[in-house]
């Protein structure tokens, strides 16, 4: 135990006992406030390469309004909709709809539904941070609470912002979240390369299994720098994808990468075992993002 973490433990113990009286009247503001310290406790007691690392808030949405996700961070990807995203998905994914995708209540919600909508049965959301937030290496840290039915295919992830390896997957692709609804409760975290990827069978990744991950919010949190990156939930690591030394067929991940935020129904891995239609709508719910950088 690293020396700051056991006075960052007394800060959290005294922050939760006096807000004790006042947690039911201002709820969002709570959970974001022990987030904060939390935060901390996790970088005095170390990361996994360098126990001794800082971190700064660089970029975040705390969806502290109302309405569409804010257009100077998030953008809509709506590009793929025509050719099922390349999984055979089964929704359209909306621009600017607030059916589909709604600040409210100090949460960005991604809502499902079940509508016929442009030659589809389903709508959702996609959102990007594409061109508004862009990094190399640095802490990506989004908490939230994922939809649950047969069906759902809720994912957190990034993609490079420019291509400069190639098209998918030579490009690279970063999951910090997915789950699929037909097996509950397990979430999947990995690296898509051209030399590592499902669509070989070479694909790495690596599982964790969280009880209430439907009904609780978690911290999906993904540390990268030019030597690994690592995947948590919370504060369990459970997948890490290492730099071999190889070049770009393994590692791709020297670029700048942005972040995406997206509920797909069905498609080749999420509709494996079909849609239950009697589950609609479904949300995943946001509660902030936050992308930090070793100062």
């Amino acid at each position: 135990m690293k020396k700051l973490f056991i006075p960052v433990l007394s800060l959290i113990a005294i922050f939760l006992l006096s807000s004790s009286n006042s947690r039911s009247q201002q709820p969002v503001a709570t959970t974001k406030a022990i987030s904060e310290l939390q935060v901390l406790a996790f970088q005095e007691n170390g990361s996994q390469d360098n126990p001794k690392t800082k971190y700064e808030l660089v970029w975040s949405d705390e969806f502290n309004y109302s309405g569409l996700p804010d257009s100077k961070k998030w953008s809509y990807d709506t590009g793929g909709n025509a050719t099922g995203w390349g999984n055979n998905e089964a929704q359209y994914y909306t621009s600017a709809r607030l059916k589909n995708s709604e600040v409210k209540g100090g949460n960005l919600y991604i809502n499902a539904i079940k509508e016929d909508f442009e030659g589809k049965k389903y709508t959702s959301a996609r959102l990007i941070t594409k061109s508004k937030g862009d990094w190399l290496y640095g802490r990506v840290e989004v908490r939230a609470k994922l939809p649950d039915g047969r069906g759902m295919w809720p994912a957190i992830w990034m993609l490079p912002t420019v291509w400069t390896y190639g098209d998918w997957p030579a490009c690279g692709e970063i999951d910090i979240m997915e789950n699929v609804g037909y097996d509950p409760y397990v979430i999947v975290g990995s690296a898509h390369t051209e030399l590592y990827n499902h669509m070989k069978g070479t694909h790495k990744n690596g599982k964790i299994t969280i009880s209430d991950c439907y009904t609780e919010f978690h911290n999906y949190i993904l540390e990268w720098d030019a030597s690994e990156y690592r995947v948590y939930v919370d504060s369990q690591l459970f997948f890490t994808y290492k730099n071999d030394g190889t070049g770009y067929r393994s590692w791709p991940f020297d670029k700048p990468f942005h972040l995406l935020l997206n509920v797909a129904v069905g498609g080749n891995w999420g509709g494996q075992k079909g849609i239950d239609d009697s589950i609609f709508p479904r949300s995943m719910v946001v509660d902030y993002v936050r992308v930090y950088q070793k100062k």
